[in-house]
């Protein structure tokens, strides 16, 4: 690694260190980075446990456990300078303790350690969240006992790479992930590479048991509420487009099967969409430009009229600036509605069509003074 004086055009080398140079641990600081910004390991991970022991008849535990974008269980094991000859056995191990955990099973593990970690914060909330489902109903985790592993460490062993490289083989979906520490000038950099990419998604095929049965029953009720939701918004479009043209580009004859249905705004990365669940109905600008910063300035500028939009809206919207996440949101929200109940459709569809065409016509001056500024 290398610092690059841009106006000398010289270049300075970072000599690396390891982490018993540094003092540094496995459990109290690597893993506890990583806890903190998963997306050192190169993704967006869910962390839901560590040091977990909760597997029947042993006492063994696993470093991190976490459910990535797809919903597969994510069994992550650390180790600092040297993998060690058995880390893969050991994580492979941990693997087929996991496979057993049905959707229920991994919802508790999750909320035992944000008892610890977080407290009050509900496991389901964030799952559905992080895995942008309306409701854990629609939630399939653990699908297919397609567990991942990764296998963290300063050097891996030929012992290591090389069965690693054997269970792939055989669809064994494992990563080796080098993190190699650096120091400059009183700062700790660290620099991470994957060595053995995983490309393609692993399919492992098991007779059918008890969480089998539940992923089938989960796939059935999915598909079910798919065709609810598809049928809610073919008979929405035609009144909303009777109403305004806001929604004219989106057809009427394609299947829509999402909880939320979006239309442009106007200014590339905005978009007005309605949402239905089967706890409310919504309808909001999503400010979700490719660069996070940018989203956070279009959202503090709009803001900034807040109470000449809501004088325009005729009531007060619900402002998310959402630090924590890329995309902002303004939404107005109607509370004790069901989509897979077929009385509260009326309600609902007058709500999302008056309500979508009163924020877009309190929107718009906005948003266009917005896309000549930007």
């Amino acid at each position: 690694m290398y610092i690059i004086n841009t106006n000398s055009k010289e270049s300075k080398k970072i000599e690396a260190i390891t982490f018993s140079a540094l003092g540094l641990k496995e459990r109290d600081d690597l893993q506890e980075w990583i806890v903190k910004e998963p997306a050192i390991l190169g993704e967006e991970l869910l962390i839901i446990q560590k040091e977990f022991s909760g597997f029947s008849d042993t006492n063994e535990r696993l470093d991190l456990l976490a459910i990535d974008r797809k919903g597969n269980l994510v069994i992550i094991e650390n180790k600092l300078d040297d993998s060690g000859k058995d880390v893969t056995w050991q994580a492979m191990k941990y693997a087929s303790y996991c496979s057993t955990l049905a959707k229920d099973g991994i919802r508790k593990i999750y909320q035992e350690y944000l008892n610890k970690t977080e407290p009050g914060i509900v496991a389901e909330d964030k799952i559905c969240d992080f895995l942008n489902k309306s409701d854990f109903d629609e939630v399939q985790l653990n699908h297919d006992l397609s567990q991942r592993i990764i296998l963290v460490a300063r050097e891996f062993r030929k012992e290591v790479t090389s069965t690693v490289l054997w269970a792939r083989k055989f669809r064994i979906q494992i990563q080796c992930i080098k993190v190699i520490p650096y120091l400059f000038e009183g700062h700790l950099l660290l620099d991470t590479e994957q060595i053995i990419p995983v490309k393609d998604v692993a399919d492992i095929t098991i007779s059918l048991d008890e969480k089998a049965h539940d992923e089938i029953v989960t796939g059935a009720e999915i598909a079910e509420r798919e065709i609810i939701r598809n049928r809610f918004w073919n008979e929405l479009l035609p009144k909303m487009n009777a109403r305004s043209q806001l929604y004219s580009g989106i057809s009427t004859e394609a299947n829509h099967y999402d909880h939320w249905l979006t239309a442009g705004a106007g200014m590339s990365g905005l978009g007005y969409s309605f949402v239905i669940t089967k706890k409310y109905a919504a309808v909001e600008l999503g400010i979700n430009k490719s660069v996070k910063e940018d989203n956070k300035a279009i959202y503090d500028t709009l803001i900034a009229h807040k109470d000449e939009i809501e004088e325009a809206f005729g009531k007060d919207l619900s402002w998310q600036r959402l630090d924590d996440k890329k995309m902002s949101r303004i939404t107005s929200i109607l509370e004790g509605v069901n989509v897979f109940n077929d009385d509260d459709w009326p309600e609902m569809q007058e709500f999302l069509i008056e309500h979508m065409i009163r924020l877009n016509d309190a929107l718009k001056k906005h948003i266009g003074k917005l896309k000549q500024t930007l």
